[in-house]
């Protein structure tokens, strides 16, 4: 199993105000203590317990998480004596925490309540279970603090499988586009792709503000295609799934023939499957587009067609000589070409004229 490293968040930060602001209503998240800290921001996307931080242990505290204590760090906080509460509530305010939060709608220790209000470190109160808050915060954070980045290509749905159209400006991607909405496809992004980064490895992709659901066809100018198509045809995000890379010529002479050549492109630090598209006139290229998505999704499911062909050619080999396609790389994998794509010619070669024998 591969496992993604999630990227960094860079300075993307949230502040406490604004949390309580965007949070669910049904949280019910209020201020009971340390209100003058509403501002301090929240960096880090994972909520924090902190049980170990009431028994003095602060290694692994990180200041910028939401720290909660749900049931049983306020039992265990209730059953200190007095000044060992005083002592754990100064120790856990003493790191300066972007905000406290108690869960169920439990009763604040008086100690620390005025452990926050002297170190204007807000303390908040859901009246929800621990695993409910977190849940809720966790996507809320998710969506503010994940790592982000703007990519130039255009992001459509094809059958369920968000393809990303790459390549050179002007090269046709916002038309090949076009042609798959008018073939009941979704548009999700022209132009401009703001992706983020979910775990476990996971890109997705949405439109700028300004941007979205709008298209622009040279001659045409900008179109709005929600306008033209309805609400079916467009989409305002999904998962990135395939990078289709659109270009004029290949410039390795070398041309994968049987789609076993394995590419990626990186995207937020996850690999996503990447092919090659020759561009040239006359080729259907939003047709090729339809076929790489459903060959993605045979892919998903578990089915390789260009492998199971290799390996029935193995199985024929094997049985009528003795040998495997590996010993014929050039012919099944790689074919050359003498000239760039679009410059082959259609004229066949002259025939020699056989010389009478003497």
């Amino acid at each position: 199993m591969t496992v993604h490293s999630p990227p960094d968040s860079g300075n993307r930060r949230i502040s406490v105000a604004a949390l309580i602001n965007e949070s669910q209503p049904e949280l019910e998240l209020r201020v009971v203590a340390g209100s003058d800290g509403l501002q301090r921001v929240i960096t880090h996307r994972r909520i924090q317990k902190s049980g170990l931080a009431l028994v003095g242990h602060m290694h692994g505290i990180v200041p910028t998480r939401v720290q909660i204590l749900g049931a049983t760090e306020l039992s265990y906080f209730d059953s200190l004596k007095d000044a060992d509460q005083r002592r754990a509530a100064v120790d856990l305010c003493s790191i300066h925490p972007s905000c406290l939060l108690i869960s169920r709608g439990a009763v604040p220790p008086p100690h620390l309540m005025a452990a926050c209000n002297d170190t204007s470190s807000p303390l908040l109160v859901s009246a929800e279970r621990s695993s409910a808050v977190i849940a809720a915060l966790h996507s809320l954070l998710d969506d503010r603090l994940a790592p982000r980045m703007r990519i130039h290509g255009v992001l459509i749905d094809v059958f369920e499988v968000g393809v990303l159209l790459l390549g050179r400006s002007g090269i046709g991607k916002s038309e090949c586009a076009l042609e798959l909405v008018m073939r009941g496809h979704r548009l999700v992004a022209d132009d401009v792709v703001d992706c983020d980064y979910r775990p476990p490895g996971m890109v997705f992709g949405e439109p700028a503000d300004l941007l979205r659901h709008h298209i622009e066809v040279r001659g045409l100018g900008i179109l709005d295609i929600m306008d033209l198509y309805g609400v079916t045809s467009i989409r305002d995000r999904k998962r990135v799934d395939l990078v289709v890379h659109l270009e004029e010529q290949l410039e390795d002479p070398l041309i994968d023939r049987t789609g076993l050549e394995e590419r990626t492109h990186e995207i937020l630090g996850v690999p996503i499957r990447e092919v090659l598209i020759p561009v040239k006139p006359g080729r259907n290229t939003s047709a090729i587009i339809e076929i790489a998505a459903r060959h993605e999704l045979l892919r998903q499911s578990g089915h390789d067609s260009s492998k199971s062909f290799i390996e029935r050619i193995d199985a024929e080999l094997s049985a009528g000589t003795g040998e495997s396609s590996s010993h014929i790389p050039s012919v099944a994998v790689a074919m050359p070409r003498s000239k760039p794509w679009g410059q082959e010619s259609s004229v066949p070669p002259p025939v020699k004229k056989r010389e009478p024998k003497k």
